[in-house]
């Protein structure tokens, strides 16, 4: 190989990216999550999407989760539709997620979805959880209970104002 070839060849960006020896500014998952994000946005532009269809997408996002994950998405999911009946379902980066006036209030994130350790539930700013000068806005979640279920039900609540 020429001196100027492997010149060329040192500085070819690798398959994620990066310059050689550099770490991809992106996982792989996190790059599907953002491709995720952006079909939704091309999908609710295209159309009025109504609760159905957001439920629809919700429920098929729930169904391509692992065993675990899927059990605990849907009894959040029912949780959901039981106790802030107001947010309307949708996916927001692939996840199952609830939303007041198109903006994400509540979402749910499977372990398997970065390669975690534990699913979270998760809160956006337009949830009312204020406490304080400083409060919780995610919640790792492990398995589902009673106690969980009760805590999850005050926090829709609460998040809705």
């Amino acid at each position: 190989m020429s001196p100027a070839a492997k010149k060329v060849a040192q500085k070819a960006p690798s398959k994620t990216g990066a310059a050689p020896g550099k770490k991809a500014a992106f996982s792989v998952e996190e790059k599907a999550a953002m491709k995720a994000y952006a079909q939704e946005q091309k999908a609710q532009a295209r159309a009025d999407r109504s609760r159905e269809d957001g439920e629809r997408e919700v429920l098929a996002a729930i169904a391509k989760m692992a065993e675990a994950d899927r059990a605990l998405a849907s009894r959040v999911h029912a949780l959901v539709k039981a106790h802030a009946p107001t947010l309307v379902p949708k996916t927001w980066y692939g996840m199952p997620a609830y939303a007041l006036d198109d903006k994400v209030v509540c979402f749910f994130k499977d372990a398997q979805k970065f390669k975690d350790r534990y699913a979270t539930l998760g809160f956006n700013d337009k949830a009312k959880l204020d406490d304080g000068a400083m409060w919780p806005t995610t919640f790792a979640l492990k398995a589902m209970n009673a106690e969980v279920e009760k805590r999850i039900a005050t926090l829709l609540k609460k998040a809705l104002g």
